[in-house]
């Protein structure tokens, strides 16, 4: 490809993406990230982490995906507006950088679930190498693990904005409660969790093999009494466990279908 801009949001995939351009072509290759309200601060702050340890070139760009009414609206179509949005900003890196060649780290494993943002990706002609090259999420974590990259197995990540339903209105204030509520969840140990915002409610998922710890009377008061400080009023735990993408279960069936063979065609 020559030169590339990488969009990087510090994830495994985006990770071993930017490890891989920067391998194959130096300063040519670029890491970008979104900085935006939607992104954790620990996100960030990883990000800068693993381009300091590998060398890899990096910036930040903003994006305004909130000043969007069709973003903020939240309906299904909120993640296509957030990645028409990041691939705007990153073209627009291109033309100053002179770089024509976007990619994003989507693996073939997300071909089965809901993901309106990658039609973006269509859209603005920017290319899936991992995809390409029929990687799933699993061979991307033990080719990572083998060149030592810390994100080898990190928890999958997804912006703020999915822990708040379709058609609840995203709004920076109720992305700040959540991000809060999850650093908290770190602060207490857990390493696969979700906050889920329904109004007065939070919804709290734990990875299934962490679930009895949370399930103990002495956590339920920890939970309680951290997030009615964040400002909810009710707090429950979901006995399902996280699971992926769990807010699109609510989704006619018709609306999650998959939008990837157009992509890998």
């Amino acid at each position: 490809m020559g030169e590339v801009i990488v969009a990087f949001s510090g994830g495994t995939d985006s990770a071993y993406l930017a490890w891989a351009a920067n391998e194959a072509l130096g300063s040519k290759a670029i890491a970008i990230t979104a900085d935006s309200a939607s992104i954790p601060g620990s996100h960030k702050r990883d990000a800068e982490e693993f381009v300091r340890r590998f060398g890899i070139r990096h910036h930040y760009v903003d994006t305004h995906e909130f000043d969007n009414p069709d973003y903020v609206r939240n309906d299904s179509n909120r993640c296509f507006h957030c990645k028409d949005e990041l691939f705007t900003r990153l073209a627009g890196e291109g033309d100053r950088l002179g770089i024509s060649t976007i990619v994003y780290g989507v693996n073939l494993d997300d071909t089965s679930d809901f993901r309106p943002g990658h039609r973006a990706a269509k859209q603005h002609n920017v290319r899936a190498p991992l995809l390409e090259a029929g990687l799933r999420k699993s061979e991307i974590r033990e080719l990572s693990r083998r060149v030592e990259l810390p994100t080898w197995d990190r928890p999958a990540a997804a912006c703020l904005s999915s822990r708040i339903p379709y058609g609840t209105a995203v709004t920076p204030e109720r992305i700040r409660q959540i991000e809060m509520g999850e650093e908290a969840l770190k602060e207490l140990g857990f390493s696969v969790y979700r906050v889920r915002y329904h109004g007065e409610l939070a919804r709290i998922e734990i990875g299934r093999d962490e679930l009895p710890r949370a399930l103990s009377p002495e956590m339920a008061e920890t939970f309680s009494k951290i997030f009615k400080e964040l400002g909810f009023k009710y707090v429950t735990l979901d006995l399902d466990g996280y699971r992926q993408g769990s807010l699109n279960e609510a989704l006619p069936a018709a609306q999650r279908e998959s939008i990837f063979p157009i992509l890998a065609n």
